[in-house]
């Protein structure tokens, strides 16, 4: 208490009473704002994947809760004092009157829940500060007690307060991943009496009749539930209920992948692209908002309880006498009063316009969309449709500096010193600053692009394609097992391609150093084949735009999303891969002008003997390496003639789709689920459409019950 009074007494005594008089008053506006914050934001992030948007609602999230929980705090301090002025005692009802808004705020908007997956996990947390937050209002409500009218309508608040706190906690603990994966776990079941079955075979047997089983044929369920033209929400949401059990590391039955390739195979890759969206979409809602509480009957009812007793609160403050209260708590509790009502409004708003609304509707044959509003809630938006351009040789031409560094850099003792830095020469003062500096290089060199529309129709049918492989084999399981294990191996052994015997060692090393080779000669060769291309050929720019498109994204995700990729060393390859690119070009300072020039220079060293042999191991750089698979792909020949452009880029291009789709198989569901508040993630949508396709390791029960019959000769 003591060092509290003399930090206090820094301040001069009409600065503390000032204060004093305020704090109250303050903290309950700020708890207001961020409620309007985060009900205005948290739904943009499932489309907008900057990171600023992020960082707002991160600092809103935490700040709602920490605002109104200090709030109460203040509250029942400042009432818990003696007070004999009739002023002080007015003031002490009004100031209680707020306390059940705070519950409200507590409770959250309907449109985030939790910020990341974590949040779901603390959900016996957020029970406990219902309790002991509850607890607080009702202490504040019993203090300010004097039977006036504010005092009794401060109940209907308090009870529309508990039902919003209730429904977030209840939200949070569904989205939990232990209470998730159970509400989704089939009923036991022990399978054919085994034990019944074989008692009579041995029966039987031991009578000397001659014993057999015969197999009975099991009805077989209806495969194709899914019309090509139906309705994209309802596909969606029949396919979300089933591979929902994905995001909770569930088994699929051969039943769930007959179905959804009944669909998948007979539609067109726009429709498949918009029905991953849609469940994508519901699976954002079940895991970070209030969804599982809203769209239900008893959500429905909450949702007019808590409205209806918040309307006539304020229908009756209007009417009682409060001519001795201080108007600036009249306005503030008016401002309360409205922005419960609005913010409420709003919530039923994004109710009403949601894919969970539409897909009511839709059934109802009453779809519609009048509830939109477009600057409110901008339609059709499910997730970014972007994905992120990170290049290697962009990044080494220091194509794009850091400006606020740039004045700095330019003097010659610290040039001299970053440029020994970033080739692993100095670490000196400049490697504290180091994380730093890679953050903001990170943000300087990180661009977006949309998913173009040829990129997700080479996707489509190169799944397709290998869908259509292995239906209807003896061994299909076998053979999608093979389908899911494929980085580039698959691709070369093609009879079209076979040229696994000279590329083969490209896809064979470790998942992150295949990236980086391809990443590194596939911008080799699209520089440097520029000038060189059949004008004739129609497809093979796109082709070119499309594997680049893809190699720099794999890139964003080794360096950025490193935890969405299989284990290995990718950084420290990156690291030093760059690292002797700048080296390269400062030796070459005065020949290079542009990454075209930079890759015809690569291309010009001599690469006969393998880097290994002449460097050792200690550098895990490949860019040689990757020099020398670009002189490979150039040399290619089938009955020794040189394949056309067209072909070569082709051949790249089912490459990275493979090696995409690699990708996307080997993340983990919990990845996936993260990147969904992040603006979605091609990856995930790749990995969804894959299992639609029957291409996952998820599909565990292949055959179902074996019914069979003792048969008595």
């Amino acid at each position: 208490m003591n060092k509290r009074r003399s930090v206090m007494e820094i301040f001069p005594e009409r600065v503390t009473k000032l204060w004093n008089e305020w704090e109250i008053r303050v903290l309950v506006v700020i708890s207001l704002l961020l409620q309007i914050m985060l009900i205005m934001l948290g739904n943009r992030r499932k489309y907008i994947p900057r990171n600023r948007i992020r960082v707002i609602l991160w600092l809103a999230y935490l700040g709602a809760d920490w605002v109104a929980a200090v709030c109460i705090g203040v509250l029942s301090n400042s009432l818990g004092d003696d007070c004999e002025n009739d002023s002080q005692k007015t003031k002490k009802v009004i100031w209680a009157f707020w306390a059940p808004f705070l519950l409200l705020h507590l409770g959250g908007p309907d449109t985030i829940t939790a910020y990341a997956m974590e949040d779901n996990e603390l959900w016996l947390r957020h029970l406990l500060g219902l309790l002991v937050q509850f607890g607080g209002a009702f202490y504040i409500f019993l203090l300010a007690w004097k039977g006036m009218p504010l005092n009794i309508l401060a109940i209907p608040v308090f009870v529309a307060g508990l039902i919003k706190y209730g429904e977030r906690t209840w939200a949070l603990r569904s989205a939990s991943s232990s209470h998730f994966r159970d509400d989704m776990l089939p009923r036991p079941d022990p399978g054919p009496n085994y034990a019944k079955i074989m008692g009579d075979y041995t029966l039987q047997k031991s009578q000397g009749f001659n014993v057999s089983f015969k197999p009975v044929t099991e009805p077989s369920a209806k495969v194709n539930c899914f019309d090509p033209d139906a309705p994209v929400l309802e596909v969606g949401y029949a396919l979300f209920k089933t591979f929902k059990r994905l995001f909770a590391d569930l088994i699929l039955t051969f039943r769930d992948r007959e179905n959804s390739q009944s669909f998948f195979c007979n539609t067109d890759w726009k429709k498949a692209f918009d029905v991953v969206e849609v469940e994508l979409g519901f699976m954002y809602d079940v895991l970070y908002t209030k969804a599982s509480v809203s769209y239900c009957r008893w959500g429905h009812l909450l949702r007019a309880v808590s409205l209806s007793f918040t309307v006539s609160t304020f229908a009756a403050f209007l009417l009682i006498h409060k001519h001795e209260h201080s108007t600036i708590d009249l306005i503030i509790t008016f401002l309360l009063l409205v922005g419960a009502i609005v913010l409420e409004i709003y919530a039923i708003i994004v109710l009403l316009s949601s894919d969970w609304t539409m897909l009511c509707l839709s059934k109802h044959k009453k779809a519609f969309s009048c509830c939109r509003l477009p600057i409110l809630l901008p339609a059709e938006k499910r997730w970014s449709n972007s994905m992120v351009q990170y290049n290697l040789l962009s990044l080494c031409l220091k194509e794009k500096p850091i400006k606020c560094l740039g004045p700095l850099r330019k003097l010659p003792y610290v040039h001299e010193m970053w440029w020994k830095y970033r080739l692993g020469q100095d670490e000196g003062i400049l490697h504290r600053f180091s994380h730093v500096y890679e953050m903001l290089e990170e943000y300087s060199y990180k661009s977006y692009v949309p998913v173009s529309t040829d990129l997700k129709e080479l996707i489509f049918q190169h799944l397709k394609e290998k869908s259509n492989s292995a239906k209807g084999q003896s061994n299909a399981n076998a053979i999608y097992k093979q389908l899911c294990a494929g980085r580039g191996d698959l691709v070369l052994k093609k009879e079209k391609y076979n040229c696994h015997s000279d590329l083969g060692w490209s896809v064979e090393e470790d998942f992150d150093q295949s990236i980086l080779l391809w990443h590194i000669a596939t911008d080799l060769l699209y520089y440097t084949d520029e000038q060189d291309q059949n004008g004739s050929s129609v497809r093979t720019p796109d082709l070119r735009a499309t594997s680049k498109l893809v190699s720099d994204y794999m890139l964003y995700l080794l360096v950025m999303r490193s935890f969405m990729l299989p284990d290995g060393i990718g950084q420290m390859r990156f690291q030093d891969s760059c690292a002797e690119a700048i080296q390269f070009f400062q030796d070459n300072k005065a020949d290079i002008e542009g990454r075209t020039e930079a890759c015809r220079k690569f291309l010009r060293v001599n690469t006969e003997v393998s880097p290994l042999e002449v460097k050792g191991d200690k550098s895990k750089s490949v860019l040689f390496d990757a020099v020398r698979l670009a002189k490979y792909l150039k040399s290619l020949k089938t009955d020794g003639e040189h394949w056309s452009n067209e072909k070569r880029s082709e051949m790249i291009c089912d490459v990275w789709m493979e090696m995409l789709c690699y990708a996307a198989s080997q993340c983990g569901w919990k990845e996936h689920a993260q990147q969904l508040r992040r603006g979605g993630e091609l990856l995930t949508h790749v990995w969804l459409l894959m299992a639609h396709f029957g291409i996952s390791e998820h599909f565990k029960i292949s055959q179902g019950h074996a019914r069979s019959s003792v048969v008595v000769n």
